[in-house]
């Protein structure tokens, strides 16, 4: 029962996506300013994808040695496993654990 909605759905997508495409294709031929901009802009970011990916080929073992360490201490070597007994600001005052009372 719910096919034709599914295919009417579809199709409509599609007419859409198509239009789309065709509105796309004529920008790209008349070649005015948007789509300089847009061809500059695609290019830089291009550009931008594949030194990232090929910086990150090169230093990305580098980069992940940083911040990710083994031995002793926490889980990336920054803090310990254990915490001493009290902290700071617990020893001071001196109660512990309080509790609400009306």
């Amino acid at each position: 029962m719910e096919e034709p909605w599914d295919l009417e759905l579809l199709s409509r997508l599609a007419d859409g996506v198509l239009s789309f495409l065709s509105e796309f294709a004529e920008d790209w031929a008349a070649n005015d300013m948007r789509v300089a901009l847009f061809k500059i802009l695609l290019a830089w970011l291009v550009v931008s994808l594949v030194a990232i990916h090929f910086a990150w080929k090169v230093y990305g073992t580098t980069v992940n040695d940083m911040y990710y360490r083994l031995g002793t201490g926490g889980q990336n070597g920054g803090t310990p496993d254990t915490a001493p007994h009290l902290s700071g600001w617990e020893s001071m005052a001196g109660d512990g654990f309080k509790t609400h009372r009306e």
